[in-house]
């Protein structure tokens, strides 16, 4: 499976974390500077649209530019179902959180490349109960045949690719 040009780039980021403290993490500020969000100072504001617009921004694709996750439920075009480097938005408590699908786990959880989970660039499982929408970007042909990989665990895969 031929990854996208923007899950390529989201997973050059993987390892990117918040700096503790008044420093900010230069990457964090240029996805915010990326989205057009620029007046957004720090990498204690929750980063999680910030880092899957700044990589969709950076292969050439217009994001939603809104620092809100739940701004990707109405961005680009629906999918009835996950496909391998959609996006997926998801509800939490106070509001959404937005990722790339990367896999599957056995129980059938989403894995997801994403931001500012838990302060890190990283995959993590999210339930698929809690997913609100699936999105693709406008005019890029989605291969909505191919099965989710299967993850084992919540890091990288060297068979993702």
């Amino acid at each position: 499976m031929i990854s996208p040009p923007w899950i390529t780039e989201a997973r050059a980021q993987v390892g990117v974390r918040e700096i503790k403290g008044p420093k900010n993490e230069p990457k964090i500020l240029a996805w915010w500077k990326a989205i057009k969000r620029g007046g957004i100072k720090d990498d204690e504001t929750p980063w999680c649209a910030a880092f899957v617009g700044g990589c969709l921004e950076a292969v050439g694709i217009t994001s939603s530019r809104f620092e809100s996750a739940r701004s990707y439920e109405s961005w680009g075009s629906p999918l009835a179902a996950p496909v391998y480097g959609c996006i997926v938005v998801f509800t939490r408590d106070g509001g959404g959180h937005v990722g790339f699908v990367v896999g599957q786990d056995k129980a059938g959880n989403l894995m997801v490349l994403g931001g500012n989970q838990g302060d890190a660039v990283n995959v993590k499982a999210f339930p698929r109960s809690r997913a609100t929408a699936y999105r693709w970007p406008l005019g890029v042909p989605a291969d909505v045949g191919a099965p989710l990989p299967l993850l084992a665990s919540a890091e990288l895969s060297t068979n993702e690719t």
